[in-house]
């Protein structure tokens, strides 16, 4: 069974059709990236998977059963951080523990733990101010995991970052992806992100087509010397190009 399960999704605003009969799917432990231009309705798909909107048709499954305009069942990672300016960073990343019943105490012990095992215990008494921002937004990724460890829906959440340090928490979040066992769905308007990070990538084109292609990686590839320099990595990226563009 997929973890996650979009059967027959469609969406209209006002009349509009924004996604039109989406089928798509999940695996445990899986990252699945979707890219595409603006404005064919990613960020709606991630809304609607979020419990923040409700379909106009379908049906959203998580572990097999329907999560249709139900918050709080996924985390949801946006662009910005939203580290909260007045709090540390250990008690940012307890936040979702105290939300959750746990007291305090135990809820900051187990975000020092988290935070040293993932290497970040050195700034956990500072503020989020005082930190760069793919530091903070390795805390963020961190806190999204507490909010709901089941399943992280990430909506750009490097697309600020330099190109160094973007590199930098690719591989990072590879790694604790890894250690946590996350299954993440990954939206982004980055082709060479989607390749490195993703274990398969949905194609949505928009308006004029709203069924989604699938590229699938191929894991061994990922092992190579210099993978993103690699012909099998260009090749990705030019198919992926070509089925944007193709009409």
């Amino acid at each position: 069974m997929a973890k996650l399960e979009v059967k027959h999704l469609s969406k209209s605003f006002a009349e509009k059709p924004v996604l039109e009969g989406l089928n798509f799917y999940v695996n445990d432990q899986e990252i699945v990236s979707i890219v595409g231009p603006s404005g064919v309705g990613k960020s709606t798909l991630f809304h609607l998977i979020a419990g923040l909107l409700a379909p106009t048709a379908g049906d959203i499954l998580l572990d097999g059963q329907s999560i249709v305009n139900q918050t709080g069942k996924v985390s949801y990672m946006l662009q910005k951080d939203l580290l909260f300016a007045y709090k540390t960073i250990e008690e940012n990343v307890a936040l979702p523990l105290i939300l959750q019943g746990i007291k305090q105490k135990e809820a900051l012990e187990k975000a020092r733990r988290l935070l040293e095992e993932f290497g970040l215990a050195s700034v956990a008494k500072a503020y989020p101010q005082a930190l760069s921002g793919g530091m903070r937004q390795r805390v963020a990724l961190l806190r999204t995991y507490l909010f709901s460890a089941n399943f992280i829906l990430l909506d750009e959440p490097f697309s600020a970052l330099d190109p160094f340090t973007k590199s930098e928490i690719h591989d990072w979040y590879l790694k604790i992806q890894k250690q946590l066992q996350l299954t993440t769905l990954f939206i982004t308007h980055d082709i060479d992100e989607a390749i490195k990070l993703s274990d398969r990538i949905y194609i949505l084109k928009g308006h004029q087509s709203h069924q989604l292609i699938e590229v699938v990686i191929d894991p061994h590839l990922k092992l190579c010397d210099e993978y993103e320099l690699s012909e099998a990595f260009l090749a990705y990226k030019r198919k992926i190009i070509h089925e944007l563009k193709a009409k």
